[in-house]
């Protein structure tokens, strides 16, 4: 309506519905800076809801910014038009970050000396298993993996699935996006309950 003294504006906008927060918290091992930045921008996309800086005996970058992981999380979610932003922690010694981990959480450990048949087939079985789904974490080592002392530390919680990223050994930004997009597929919120 538009007179000489008044108009009357109606403003509509459409939101796209939004995907509830998953709960995958993703721990990895620290990584160059630009390689850092394009993994948390990734798990942000793939839908992390914690991300934990893990230091281990072959972490190449020691000093990691929680800010600075924050900001490019939110960079990453303004991107995607999502509305939820992980949690962003400061870095963890190894045997520290797997004391705090919640027990009823199941660790996802990305083990390059796992058997590399099927990387699939571990997270299928343990989804026929489930009911509903689980939280998650996700384990990434550094590039030149973990050595074996922290392996057989991680090895001995109760609650993990150990599995193989398949026949060739990745990058560790790479390895991020491979392992959240096959678990998200098969344990998290890209499968239906």
């Amino acid at each position: 309506m538009v007179s000489k003294r008044a108009a009357a504006l109606r403003v509509e906008q459409q939101l796209r519905e939004q995907t509830a927060p998953g709960d995958v918290h993703y721990a990895f091992a620290p990584l160059k800076q630009a390689r850092l930045d394009y993994m948390v921008q990734k798990a942000t996309e793939m839908g992390a809801s914690r991300l934990t800086p893990v230091l281990t005996k072959r972490t190449q970058m020691r000093r990691v910014s929680a800010h600075r992981l924050r900001a490019n999380a939110i960079e990453a979610a303004e991107q995607c038009g999502l509305l939820t932003i992980p949690e962003t922690l400061e870095p963890l010694e190894l045997d520290r970050y797997l004391a705090d981990l919640e027990p009823q959480r199941l660790l996802v450990f990305c083990d390059e000396d796992a058997p590399a048949a099927d990387a699939l087939a571990p997270l299928q079985a343990k989804s026929a298993e489930l009911s509903a789904r689980p939280p998650l974490a996700v384990l990434i080592g550094p590039e030149g993996g973990f050595d074996e002392t922290e392996r057989a530390l991680i090895l001995q919680r109760s609650n993990i699935l150990r599995i193989s990223l398949g026949p060739r050994i990745l990058r560790a930004d790479t390895a991020a996006v491979a392992a959240l997009a096959l678990i998200q597929a098969s344990l998290g919120d890209w499968r239906p309950v």
